[in-house]
Order: structure tokens, then sequence, then C-alpha cells
């Protein structure tokens, strides 16, 4: 299989790179991105293709379970997606901010997990203490319902953190930052977006 990345990356150079041969040039001065997308690691989220969004567009990181660990400044150690955080907001000065979770997470399955089957995964164990509480707020007992209702559940839950980092609070009240919860179906292609007034999730389309 690493064959198919190094003949992925002569492709890109003969044919991606050659019809955005312009924009590239022009992005080696600096960027200027207008979202700040926050996604999951997983390997079926591709935030530049579902959006459709060109290189310099978004500026984004990707954790299990697209988390945003509650500002804590006195914390070291959760700073990786907080320090994008404030680097895409208080320097780059993004317009919108995308927080987007998706069906099928294998980050949120694990909250249901017994313990003993995290053993040999320590830091995601830590990593995921940031939602561990998400669980006592799913209804169903059903698996599937449970699974949706959780990952919806989630996007809520980061939207609510990014709002306790002053910078982000301050800038989203002035109205100079865009707050977006997304629900992103792997299967149907749809994506989903939060309505806060409606507390609901909205097919967009």
């Amino acid at each position: 299989m690493a064959k198919n990345l190094f003949d992925g990356v002569v492709n890109f150079k003969k044919e991606d790179f050659e019809v955005h041969k312009d924009l590239f040039k022009e992005l080696k001065e600096g960027q200027k991105p207008h979202t700040f997308f926050i996604g999951c690691s997983d390997s079926r989220i591709v935030p530049n293709l579902i959006t459709k969004a060109l290189p310099g567009e978004l500026f984004i990181v990707r954790n299990i379970a697209n988390a945003v660990p509650p500002c804590n400044l006195n914390d070291g150690i959760y700073k990786c997606t907080a320090s994008a955080l404030e680097y895409a907001v208080k320097f780059l000065n993004v317009e919108n901010i995308v927080v987007c979770g998706h069906s099928n997470c294998g980050g949120l399955k694990a909250l249901f997990y017994p313990p003993e089957k995290l053993e040999k995964l320590p830091i995601v164990k830590s990593w995921l203490s940031i939602i561990e509480d998400l669980k006592n707020e799913v209804d169903s007992n059903d698996e599937q319902l449970r699974e949706w209702e959780i990952e919806q559940l989630n996007v809520v839950r980061q939207i609510q953190n990014l709002l306790t980092y002053p910078f982000v609070k301050e800038a989203f009240e002035n109205k100079k930052l865009n707050i977006y919860g997304w629900y992103y179906i792997i299967e149907t292609g749809e994506v989903y977006n939060y309505n806060f007034e409606k507390k609901e999730f909205e097919l967009i389309n």
C-alpha cells in the first residue's frame, strides 16, 4: 500500500498541482483561510472533499471524536486542539468555525466499551475522558439509535466547549465569528447543520 502513497504524490504533481498551479504560487506567501474546521481523525472524513474547498481555504484540526477540550489555561494535556483554535481565531482571523461530527464514530462507540477494552490505549482513554459524561445524556437503549443520538449530542457539546474560550465567545457574541455544528452521514453524503434556535439538525440542501 505504500506504493499507492508514492504514486499518489507523483500523480498529484502531474495533475492536481498543475490545475491549481497559480493558486499554489499565491499561497507560497502565506495563508488566509476563511474557516477553522474541527473534524474527526476518521479516515472516511475528508474536509476538503466534503466542502469542495480549495487549498488555503480551510485551517483544519482533526482528532478522535472531533473533540474540543474545555478552556483550561493551566492544563497542558490537551493543548494541540486548543492551540490550533487560538491560532485560527486570534492570528488567522477566520470567519467561521465548523465542528463536524459523523455517523459510525468509533471514538464515541468506545465510550460504551467495558473498561478493560481500552487498557491497551491509555492515551485514547484519557482523551475520551473529555466527553465521557455524554453517555449519561443518551436516552435510547437501542444501539443504533444510541449511536445516532450521541454523535449529534457530541457536536453540540463541542460547540459549548468552544464558547468556554473567552476569545471565541467574544468574537461570536460580537458577530465577528460564525460557529456551525455539522453532522455528516458517511453512506449517503448528507450533511446536517445544527439550528441553534430550534435545537435540532437540519439537512443542508
